[in-house]
């Protein structure tokens, strides 16, 4: 199994935030590396989606989407940095 790239957690994180979230920037706490949340290597579709640091592979994300809600852990980052709407 191959894993997809961060973009594949736009539809699900377009629910939660009003920017899209795959241009936001991480860094990673695991080995400090800085990307967009597009560059995540995204495993595990099924039962909940684990986006992993394309650098050193610590897991930056987990998300698991409930029917009445989403979870969203992001202890594995140290930022998340959103861009503006309309910036």
């Amino acid at each position: 199994m191959n894993p997809l790239d961060g973009n594949a957690l736009a539809g699900d994180l377009s629910e939660l935030f009003t920017v899209d979230v795959t241009a936001a920037r991480y860094t990673c706490a695991g080995c400090g590396h800085a990307d967009a949340i597009a560059a995540l290597l995204l495993w595990g579709q099924e039962m909940g989606q684990v986006g992993r640091c394309p650098h050193c592979s610590d897991v930056v994300l987990r998300m698991v989407h409930a029917p009445d809600r989403v979870f969203l852990d992001l202890r594995g980052s140290v930022r998340l940095e959103l861009p503006l709407a309309g910036s």
